[in-house]
This record gives structure tokens, sequence and C-alpha cells, in this order.
């Protein structure tokens, strides 16, 4: 399903996804409110949002698919390059944050890897936020920070959401996307890497 404002944007992202084989276009909207109502009668397995929208943001309909159809995978595709507006979006379960600038075979590409269940940030994206920094965790929301310190605490994932407030699925969505930023491979090690912080944090 793709959301944007302007019609002829919509048009041409569809006519790109509909040439592969594998992807079909099941709706479009406009705003914010038409979105919400479509994906709840269709249930796309992914929804392609532009952040600004003429009745609010592509983070509102994140948020609200998060409670009413946690199944739809949210790709953010904008001209909206900035850190915040990249930081909410993962945070509001963003699979992938994608500018406008980007080639219509990736669009494509990203579609089908986020409906296999990957989280996906373009290059440029990538390479900028890590441009200033080594620092494994500089790319994890607010939300995934939590849990990281969490796991380090000996946690559950349904140990965490109870904490946190949030369901269990949630709690694993966030992990999914920790491993993926941080480059590790299962929960154990996220939880070494914590405990390896610490001691070091008290050594200093």
């Amino acid at each position: 399903m793709i959301v944007d404002d302007h019609e002829i944007v919509r048009r041409g992202i569809a006519e790109i996804v509909d040439r592969d084989e594998l992807l079909e276009v099941v709706a479009e909207a406009g705003t914010v409110k038409d979105a919400l109502r479509r994906a709840g009668l269709v249930r796309p397995d992914v929804i392609l949002v532009d952040l600004q929208l003429p009745d609010g943001t592509g983070i509102d309909i994140m948020e609200a698919l998060r409670l009413t159809n946690p199944e739809i995978l949210p790709v953010v595709l904008t001209s909206f390059d900035d850190d915040e507006a990249l930081a909410e979006s993962l945070d509001k379960g963003a699979r992938a944050y994608l500018l406008k600038t980007v080639r219509g075979a990736e669009i494509t590409d990203v579609i089908k890897a986020v409906a296999e269940g990957r989280i996906l940030l373009d290059d440029r994206t990538l390479t900028r936020r890590r441009a200033d920094h080594d620092d494994p965790t500089a790319d994890l929301t607010p939300s995934e920070r939590k849990v990281l310190e969490l796991i380090g605490d000996g946690l559950s994932n349904r140990e965490i959401g109870e904490k946190l407030g949030v369901a269990e699925k949630t709690v694993k969505n966030h992990i999914t996307s920790l491993l993926s930023k941080m480059g590790l491979q299962r929960r154990t090690q996220v939880a070494a890497w914590v405990a390896g912080q610490r001691a070091a944090a008290w050594r200093n």
C-alpha cells in the first residue's frame, strides 16, 4: 500500500512496484485518515508511507497501525532527510527509511526484504549517521536502548514487555532491530556486550 499526498508520486511508485511480478499495489491513500481506513480493509503486507501528509504524519500512521494492525510492516519513503525523523520513525516501527532520491529498483528490493522480515536503512542514511561515531549503539532508538539495558539486567522478553508496557512481539521487534544495528547475531551477545560496558565503566 502506498501513502503519499501527491497523486503523481503515488502513480509513479505504483508503476515501479507493479512491474515486479512478486509485488502488487493493493491500495493508495493521500491522508492519514484514508490510510488507516484502507489499511484496515485491505491489510497489506507492507505499507510505504511519506512523513508529511495534509492531516498529520507518516509517524501517526505507524503509531496507529502498531496498535491495530501490527502485522503490517511500514517503510518510510520521504524527502525529509533528518536524523530526528529517522530515529522517531524507527521507534514507531518503521522497517526501512528511504529518501525519495532512491532508485526505483531499490524501492522494490527494500519492499521484498522488509516483507521477509528484514530491517533496512539506505546506504547514504547509514553512512551519514555513522560518520561521526564508532559506538555500535549510536543508531539505537530510545526504546531500543531501554531494551538493551534490560537485556543486560537479565530480563526475559516477557519481563521486558511488562516493564515497558508493550507486547512481547514489540520487544522481539526491538531486539531484531538492535541486533541488526549493532552488527550482532544473538541476544546473548547483547547481554555480553552490556556486561562488558558496565565492567569498563566500573573500572573507570
